[in-house]
């Protein structure tokens, strides 16, 4: 049976999307992550500036996201991430959502399927980790709860 235990949160920030319209599967989007910050039970810390989610924007209104990031630990340790995702929603509140409104998170749909590389040491257990997020798009960040599966 699966269970889920709360890893951490993410407050992410981010730069304005970059768009390459029209390409063979939809529209390409590029948004940096310009920093935030991660806190949980058993590890927090920042998040780097250069990270980034390629998202592309499916003809179905459904957004593939594809997020790489790096955690850096209180202690100094660096984490790169990676994360898989799916976004979408009824087209109006899908639109909400694009305008920086705090939409209910309730309202879409918002997960991903997250590995972690970590080196060794206190944090090499999230090497054998499978996590998943839900999340949602405030105004100024991304925040993503990150559950452990167990």
């Amino acid at each position: 049976m699966i269970q889920l235990k709360p890893l951490f949160r993410i407050n992410a920030n981010v730069a304005e999307p970059q768009t390459t319209p029209q390409g063979p599967v939809g529209d390409r989007r590029f948004i940096p992550v310009t920093g935030g910050t991660f806190e949980g039970e058993r590890l927090r810390g920042e998040m780097l500036a250069g990270g980034s989610d390629c998202q592309l924007m499916r003809a179905d209104g459904v957004a593939e996201l594809d997020v790489r990031v790096a955690l850096r630990c209180d202690d100094g340790v660096i984490i790169f991430v990676k994360g898989l995702g799916l976004r979408h929603g009824p087209a109006e509140v899908m639109q909400r959502v694009a305008a920086g409104e705090d939409v209910d998170p309730r309202e879409y749909y918002f997960r991903e399927a997250i590995l972690f590389e970590a080196p060794p040491g206190a944090y090499e257990w999230l090497n054998r980790v499978l996590a998943i997020g839900t999340g949602r798009r405030d105004p100024n960040a991304v925040i993503l709860e990150v559950f452990e599966v167990i």
